[in-house]
């Protein structure tokens, strides 16, 4: 019989799993349930950042809810489980949403946002990309062997 050891993540990598999987549970389930008023009015506060690049397309915003939606489960039940390897795939899976996201809006500016709008997203985004690579970062230094 062998015995499997299980080592825990870091306490701050499930921490940041559970803040970065909200806006991506929230995002998401808003875009699948309503998505032309998530288009409308996403964030819900300052500048409006889907619209901000029109045309609508209910097919892509639903799509897009439910990639948003799959990204927020998944850095979730990473953060609620929180062993090591399960950590690791919910930063890679954050990782993998965000930094193309992240680097999409770094290299084109939406039209309908001023520079100062646009300067604010990309922060933020840079921000979401770096912390699902930070968490990666945690989860193999410390793997399971």
């Amino acid at each position: 019989m062998t015995t499997t050891v299980r080592l825990r993540a870091p306490m701050w990598t499930r921490i940041v799993l559970a803040v970065l999987a909200v806006p991506q549970l929230v995002t998401g389930l808003w875009a699948v349930i309503n998505p032309r008023h998530w288009y409308d009015t996403f964030p819900g506060l300052g500048p409006l950042l889907v619209a901000a690049e029109p045309p609508f397309n209910a097919h892509l915003a639903t799509d897009a809810g439910a990639g948003f939606l799959a990204v927020g489960v998944v850095a979730g039940v990473a953060a609620l489980w929180g062993e090591r390897r399960v950590v690791l795939v919910g930063g890679l899976g954050l990782a993998a949403f965000a930094l193309p996201h992240f680097l999409y809006h770094a290299a084109s500016p939406a039209p309908g946002l001023n520079a100062t709008s646009n300067t604010v997203n990309v922060i933020i985004l840079s921000i979401a990309a770096l912390l699902p690579l930070a968490v990666v970062a945690a989860s193999l230094k410390g793997r399971d062997t």
